[in-house]
């Protein structure tokens, strides 16, 4: 890469999480379907991948070439554990190009940085945007949109929940120790940005996206500062769902105020599971839809004009869980 160019990335990194839209791939559905995962980056040893992952990647691969799918959605733990040293390190090749090689893989990957990513180099993750045409990384935060068949819109909003809580430490799995953003001033400007950008938008449905969860029943549970400043907008601006990893299983928690009611789906066994439900008494009651551990899973959206629908299919194939959301009013 030369110097120009990467001054040039250097530029767009500096900006306040620009959107970085791409056209949808054409399809014979009247829908957009895309898949979702996290918590999904390996092992730090040879052979740099879990039987798990593979496994997973197989069955994603063979959703997207069935369905057609149009684009992929990390949400962080990209690699573990402590990602990457430069946008040349071999991590990408090993426990990314080496695993999701399938043709129908070959879509664009919207990424955001995990706690695990933070321990090493989350730029170089961006910059490793340039050397891979399907990873797309283009800023700690942004906005990714995409126009339906039917003409209705899809809003996503990518999140960095690190700079929002701060990194977990305390723990060998990177587990619980949030105690408040490194720095207050990048986590202010990042609540800015949210705020504008849910007022802002008129999205039939509007997806919001970070790696910690709002709401857990997992080892991790609940993140506070979520709870306390993310919920409140989630709710003021008809969020349709807010998707999350952190957590190493794949969960469907709905809350309600009200009328009003909130779906969060954490989808984060990318490459490892846990088991324990050891916040179950931190979230509310019979707020639990769907807790999933026994291995590996993703999830697939498939919107349309009349419905979101959420299929959480796990790494044998089978689909452990469907629910659809309706679009906002």
């Amino acid at each position: 890469m030369n110097n120009a160019f990467a001054f040039m990335l250097i530029l767009v990194f500096q900006a306040e999480g620009a959107p970085f839209n791409q056209e949808a791939k054409s399809n014979t559905h009247h829908s957009v379907q895309f898949l979702v995962l996290a918590d999904w980056g390996g092992m730090p040893h040879h052979p740099y991948s879990t039987m798990v992952q593979v496994n997973v990647a197989q069955q994603m691969a063979i959703t997207a070439e069935r369905e057609n799918a149009s684009f992929v959605v990390s949400l962080g733990d990209n690699i573990y554990l402590e990602g990457v040293h430069d946008e040349y390190d071999s991590r990408f090749k090993t426990t990314f190009e080496e695993v999701y090689y399938q043709d129908s893989l070959h879509i664009p990957w919207y990424l955001i940085a995990g706690n695990h990513d933070y321990y090493g180099n989350v730029r170089a993750q961006m910059i490793y945007s340039a050397f891979s045409s399907r990873w797309n990384f283009p800023y700690f935060y942004y906005k990714e949109t995409r126009t339906l068949p039917g003409g209705k819109v899809l809003d996503i909003l990518m999140l960095d929940t690190i700079v929002l809580c701060g990194n977990t430490y305390g723990r060998p799995d990177g587990g619980q120790g949030v105690k408040g953003p490194k720095s207050v001033y990048r986590a202010e400007k990042e609540w800015t940005w949210i705020e504008q950008n849910l007022k802002d938008s008129t999205a039939d449905y509007l997806l919001v996206c970070g790696h910690y969860p709002v709401f857990s029943v997992g080892a991790n549970g609940p993140t506070d500062i979520l709870l306390t400043r993310l919920e409140p907008l989630l709710y003021e601006h008809r969020v349709t769902a807010y998707l999350s990893g952190h957590d190493h299983n794949i969960q469907h928690i709905q809350t309600n105020r009200g009328e009003e009611r909130m779906n969060y789906f954490i989808i984060g066994s990318g490459s490892y599971t846990i088991t324990k439900q050891l916040n179950l008494g931190r979230v509310p009651g019979n707020s639990l839809k769907f807790f999933f551990a026994e291995h590996g899973g993703f999830a697939l959206f498939d919107v349309s004009d009349t419905r979101m629908k959420i299929n959480f299919i796990d790494s044998k194939g089978i689909v452990r869980y469907e629910y659809s959301l309706r679009p906002r009013n």
